[in-house]
């Protein structure tokens, strides 16, 4: 009975110290998302000047973005400052989520999990940055241009705001297609011919999946559509490189002396 009670006092205190653990952590990630939300939120108009530029530059002369709420003045740059805030620690939020993880992983599980995850934050900012720079000029260029004769386009900041955000979250996910193919393979879940094999059904699945998350136009959903299949073929390359790898380091080394002798 006194071993039983000993083991179980032992998984209590380290389910403890895993829990007391993780809250430390949590609140360092929450203190490093306000310590960034501080500037961002007096700086939180020009952030918002520079998120609607893509549109702006397109509307006609004289048109603006308008504010239909009474507080959507205040209230939508301070929000676009959290999620800014957010934003920008997302990578100290994992890093602290790693130091958590780490140590119940194997050495193996490390080495191939530290280079996932730092191209998964990366290719989430290009994605990002795709949308930005490329998607949203030609977007709103369509959009201003198809605008029927006697028709102003007004649009509002909180609307503009948050379709913004969803088509960054949208981009900066489906940026992530390489390091999805790329753990399907490492985790023995698919094989990488079949991923050949299924390239076809993969991207007919990507066009329908590009139509849901982007407005309805061609456009955009081929902007979003194509660089998807372009990376899906990354990953493929990728994932057949580090499956060689790791069968090369898989393999027994061979024990026979080089002279002949018997070892």
């Amino acid at each position: 009975m006194s071993e039983e009670s000993d083991k179980e006092k032992l998984v209590e205190g380290t389910l403890l110290s895993h829990l007391l653990e993780l809250r430390e952590r949590l609140m360092r990630a929450v203190i490093a998302i306000v310590v960034l939300f501080i500037p961002a939120a007096f700086y939180s108009n020009p952030i918002f000047d520079f998120l609607a530029k893509p549109l702006s530059a397109q509307l006609p002369k004289g048109s603006s973005l308008i504010a239909t709420g009474v507080m959507t003045t205040f209230t939508t740059p301070l929000k676009l400052s959290f999620m800014v805030a957010l934003f920008a620690a997302m990578p100290y939020v994992l890093y602290q989520l790693w130091g958590f993880v780490a140590p119940g992983l194997y050495r193996h599980e490390k080495r191939f999990a530290v280079p996932l995850l730092v191209s998964s934050i990366a290719l989430f900012y290009v994605g990002v940055a795709f949308a930005y720079f490329l998607v949203f000029p030609m977007m709103f260029s369509f959009f201003v241009a198809t605008t029927p004769h006697g028709v102003q386009m007004m649009t509002d900041i909180n609307s503009y705001m948050d379709f913004a955000l969803t088509m960054f979250l949208a981009f900066g996910v489906a940026f992530e297609v390489p390091v999805a193919v790329v753990l399907l393979v490492l985790t023995g879940l698919v094989k990488v011919e079949k991923l050949t094999e299924w390239r076809g059904y993969v991207v007919i699945g990507i066009f329908i999946v590009a139509a849901i998350l982007t407005p309805p136009d061609a456009l955009s959903q081929c902007m979003m559509a194509i660089p998807m299949w372009i990376l899906y073929e990354g990953g493929i390359i990728f994932a057949r490189a580090m499956t060689r790898g790791r069968k090369k380091d898989d393999e027994p080394e061979d024990e026979t002396p080089k002279d002949g002798g018997t070892a």
